[in-house]
């Protein structure tokens, strides 16, 4: 991952960028009446394999990744939407942590959702 994103650590000025660049950030089309969200074709394609690869071993070793993931299952998401959608949380979290230098935190990169008031 990180010889594909290379030591310039200015080279992306937030993480839309490096997702974008790493094929894990939708592309939405709308015209008039019609929308469609679709993935990306150009991408760096040995960043996104990587990716795709470490998103889906998170799914067993991290219970927070398999949270993120179930849930967007649950939503309706196929599995590679999913899946890309995971790949899309890591990227954020490791660009944040190269950003500022911080350890990866499961707690924080995967908060506990909000719980609901139980209906009366």
């Amino acid at each position: 991952m990180l010889a594909e994103i290379g030591d310039d650590r200015s080279r992306f000025q937030d993480a839309k960028g490096l997702k974008a660049y790493a094929g894990a950030a939708p592309i939405t089309r709308a015209s008039g009446k019609s929308k469609s969200v679709t993935r990306r074709h150009v991408k760096n394609n040995r960043l996104n394999a990587a990716g795709y690869t470490w998103s889906f071993s998170a799914l067993t070793a991290s219970p927070g990744a398999r949270a993120r993931y179930d849930r967007r299952r649950q939503a309706g998401d196929r599995h590679a939407a999913a899946q890309r959608n995971l790949f899309g949380r890591l990227l954020g979290c490791l660009h944040h942590c190269l950003l500022t230098g911080q350890h990866y935190d499961e707690a924080t990169a995967f908060p506990a959702p909000p719980k609901l008031p139980a209906a009366a």
